[in-house]
């Protein structure tokens, strides 16, 4: 299969996942820029390994549930899911907001947990499917505020400032307005969006190390999310120093989990 191939097989995957009904062979290959035909037989060796459905009626086309199937399965081998989301749930109790954890995968983060913590009065809870935009998130400047600046800079343009109706009215609309963000962000010592991921809503974030030493590798970001009338200046100290708790709670768990990976274990303990 040539590189071409594998770009639009991926191109296919990801539009299929941002659709929430079946789609037609038409609009994909609209998608792909290819002929029907050769969408076809995209499609039809997707459909025999089980990563795209054809509804038998309306012969339209959806995503199984494989995917989600093989993210949840290295999760677990990870040990993630259990050992990140008891720290959750104590900030959600902790803070009484919205509470989700992002790692690093290459030059993007990934949403992996999430707790409620509102009670009472509005609650948000986002879809965890949604791309994090890193330039208008809270997470996403946590994360691109600890690299070097050109780099950092660099990841944002690379990924454009986009339409500006999917995101909320205070977003960056350039590198510069980025770099100043970026800025408060390291003098802080978190980060914030203020109706800049979407209207009406707030959050503060800051990063986790993989380790407790400064120069330990940044392994992902955490935040606490709201309706803007709740997460207000003034609870931001607040907030953020439960952050930072969770964060360095995180971190240990990122260190033993680095180090377990390195034990010789004995052939007794393999095979118990």
């Amino acid at each position: 299969m040539t590189v071409a191939a594998v770009s639009r097989c991926l191109t296919l995957l990801e539009f299929l996942a941002g659709s929430s009904d079946a789609v037609e062979i038409s609009e994909l290959a609209g998608v792909l820029d290819m002929p029907v035909s050769a969408v076809h037989r995209l499609l039809s060796t997707l459909v025999s390994h089980s990563w795209v459905l054809q509804d038998s009626g309306s012969q339209r086309y959806a995503l199984s549930l494989r995917m989600s199937t093989l993210a949840f399965r290295s999760l677990d081998l990870q040990n993630l899911p259990d050992l990140a989301q008891t720290v959750m749930e104590k900030l959600a109790a902790d803070t009484r907001e919205y509470c989700r954890l992002a790692l690093v995968e290459g030059q993007n983060l990934v949403w992996v947990a999430r707790a409620q913590g509102a009670v009472n009065g509005l609650k948000y809870d986002p879809d965890m499917g949604q791309e994090i935009v890193l330039h208008a998130t809270a997470n996403g400047k946590a994360w691109l505020a600890t690299l070097p600046e050109e780099e950092a800079l660099a990841i944002a343009y690379s990924r454009g400032f986009g339409d500006s109706r999917k995101v909320g009215p205070n977003s960056v609309r350039n590198v510069d307005e980025l770099r100043l963000r970026l800025a408060e962000t390291r003098e802080r010592g978190f980060a914030t969006s203020l109706e800049e991921a979407e209207a009406g809503t707030a959050a503060i974030a800051v990063p986790f190390r993989s380790g407790n030493r400064n120069h330990a590798q940044v392994a992902g970001t955490i935040s606490v999310a709201g309706p803007l009338v709740r997460i207000t200046p003034e609870r931001w100290d607040e907030l953020a120093k439960a952050l930072h708790r969770a964060a360095a709670e995180l971190a240990e768990i990122w260190s033993l989990r680095r180090r377990q990976r390195h034990i010789k274990w004995p052939a007794s303990a393999a095979s118990a």
